[in-house]
């Protein structure tokens, strides 16, 4: 069991590592070649000149000015200085909503950490009830169970106190919320009035469209919504299967983003063709001309592409029952979209459309009636993978443990009782050991979400957000509250009555505080540190840099600027409000370490959505 000891050398680690990440990313942004990966939106707006253009050959890779070194933490005021206004104006709304929910986080905790502080520790600290408990049954706790309700006696009057602040916690965290629905209501009504008109505001997408054997598909949207929507229908456009065209079209950009590097590098030397291999990367196959072998290449896909478009728009098989239909008034388009259509709840089913940029077209081709089966088929994927997952955890967790280790390695026992290796043992190992077993999580959730056949991006990352918490809920939360292997706890929880679950729970709460603690610090302090150095753009940009970037176009292409992150942002924020909530009665000791995440995430975000990222779809 983790002492204050051992808390206190993993908050050192994870303090010094969170030190070292904020240092490098310091450095790394001032240096020229990569101020593409930082400030992305900036060179994308044609607000910010790349530093690399001119100058003596060092200086267009290495920053040289000491002076700019002296100023290194400038990115902190210059990230906290833009107003909300012109933030939302810079990286959109959603950008600003995300940030707020970490100053939620604060206006939370921070009270009801000053309060537990100063009401519930002094309420806990002045028991002796685990002092007897060691001395008659050999009960193993450390000063950190001190601090928590396991020291107070059972049915004392005491705990009195710990009911009243729950309901006086819960009536806080209630308000703030409150309140920040109000604000934030608020900034999407003037968001919407300031905004310019987007098609978007005025489309509708209606599935499941019946079929008729005396009209093709547009045809019966059209007589439809003349006949429902006479005075507000404008137009439509019928859904097609179009993904091989879509990868023709995609084929052919590459072709002509080709075509534009050897004719830029013909102009830089005119008394020379380019030439190329037609084989694997150009590394073998006939040696050819490279502008004239990419226009002849162009020339066939522009005809295969024209075949195939004809065929799209004229082979029935094609044409999906769907359609987007656009209104001629905002109004129309709410009323339609809100709307049952017909008697039938099943068909001529409407829903908002997305904007062009949010909608995830592959999933558009997929029919209506099979999208009920993928959920069902991925809604007991997500039960098993789930469940199963406990077992891989359970056996990571033991081994993240002096006893587990001692088992497995027995001939190592002799540097794990070493003070400090032990503490680092208890303190950050378990910790890290689940952070990274986590790590591919997000991404089988995203492919699951996108089985599913959700149409629009943002739906996408809201699925596999939702699925992302409960995870985290079950597996991080409950499975490691509750001690033992998989097994154990599976059997465990069928021989006892459902009435003793809650119980057995509460119990284990507060002996898990010490394993959260870890976890925070090593997810919500070093992790979140770590975020900011952007390592994968930063890798992938220089990869792309060095071997596929070969005009401006592509340049522009590998500085993607990425999104919010929502499907694992998201789910994070909420399993540190819980933890929050669960633990501000319980062991008051955790919410310091609550309070400094939020804190530092607002801070590396705020910069992240300053100089990278952009979406406002709200």
């Amino acid at each position: 069991m983790a002492t204050l000891a051992d808390i206190g050398v993993s908050a050192a680690l994870n303090i010094l590592g969170a030190f070292v990440f904020l240092i490098a990313f310091a450095i790394l942004r001032l240096q020229p070649f990569n101020d593409r990966v930082y400030f992305p939106k900036w060179y994308l707006k044609g607000l910010r000149d790349s530093p690399t253009h001119g100058g003596a050959f060092v200086r267009k890779f290495v920053n040289l000015d000491f002076r700019s070194y002296i100023r290194f933490l400038n990115w902190m005021p210059e990230a906290l200085k833009m107003p909300e206004p012109e933030l939302i104006e810079h990286a959109g709304l959603d950008s600003a909503v995300y940030l707020r929910i970490y100053l939620i986080g604060l206006k939370i905790f921070v009270p009801i950490a000053l309060v537990a502080w100063s009401v519930l520790v002094p309420v806990n600290w002045t028991n002796d009830t685990l002092d007897v408990a060691i001395k008659i049954s050999n009960v193993t706790a450390s000063d950190i169970d001190k601090l928590s309700i396991s020291n107070v006696p059972l049915k004392s009057q005491r705990f009195w106190t710990h009911v009243v602040m729950a309901y006086a916690f819960t009536f806080w965290t209630c308000y703030v919320l409150l309140k920040e629905y109000e604000k934030v209501a608020n900034l999407r009504l003037q968001f919407v009035a300031s905004e310019k008109r987007r098609p978007d505001q005025f489309t509708v997408l209606v599935r499941n469209v019946p079929p008729d054997p005396d009209e093709s598909v547009s045809e019966l949207v059209e007589h439809f919504f003349l006949v429902n929507h006479p005075n507000h229908y404008l137009t439509h456009q019928v859904v097609v299967n179009a993904n091989k065209l879509a990868k023709l079209v995609k084929k052919k950009k590459k072709l002509q983003n080709w075509l534009d590097y050897y004719q830029l590098k013909h102009s830089r030397n005119n008394s020379k063709r380019p030439m190329m291999k037609t084989g694997f990367l150009g590394l073998w196959g006939e040696k050819v001309d490279g502008i004239d072998y990419h226009i002849s290449e162009i020339e066939k896909l522009s005809k295969e592409i024209a075949e195939e478009r004809e065929r799209v728009v004229s082979d029935p098989k094609a044409i999906m029952p769907a359609a987007f239909v656009s209104f001629n008034s905002r109004w129309g388009a709410a009323v339609c979209a809100q709307t049952q259509q017909t008697r039938n709840p099943t068909l001529w089913l409407t829903e908002w459309a997305s904007e062009p940029r949010d909608v995830y077209w592959q999933n558009l081709a997929i029919p209506y009636v099979s999208l009920s089966v993928r959920r069902l088929i991925m809604g007991v994927a997500f039960f098993f993978l789930t469940f199963f997952f406990m077992i891989p955890i359970a056996i990571v967790q033991s081994f993240a443990s002096i006893e587990g280790i001692e088992k497995a390695v027995p001939f190592l026992r002799p540097v794990i009782e070493a003070k400090f290796i032990k503490s680092v043992i208890q303190g950050f190992l378990p910790g890290i050991a689940l952070k990274l077993f986590l790590i591919f999580l997000p991404t089988i959730l995203m492919i699951m979400s996108k089985f599913e056949g959700f149409i629009s991006l943002s739906s996408l990352e809201r699925r596999a957000a939702t699925r992302y918490y409960l995870f985290n809920f079950v597996n991080v939360f409950l499975g490691s509250i509750i001690a033992g292997s998989a097994f154990e706890q599976l059997n465990s929880f069928l021989k006892q009555s459902a009435n003793d679950i809650p119980k057995t729970i509460g119990i284990a709460i507060p002996k898990k505080a010490t394993f959260f603690i870890t976890y925070i610090m090593v997810d919500g302090w070093a992790g979140i540190a770590a975020e900011i150095l952007m390592l994968k753009p930063l890798i992938i940009f220089h990869l792309k840099n060095f071997f596929l970037v070969k005009t401006e176009k592509d340049r522009e292409e590998a500085m993607d600027p990425g999104s919010l992150g929502f499907n694992i942002g998201e789910p994070r924020i909420q399993f540190y409000f819980l933890l929050g909530l669960v633990y501000a009665t319980v062991t008051p000791l955790l919410l310091p370490f609550i309070i400094v995440f939020f804190a530092l995430a607002y801070v590396v975000f705020r910069h992240q959505h300053f100089g990278r990222m952009s979406i406002d779809v709200l």
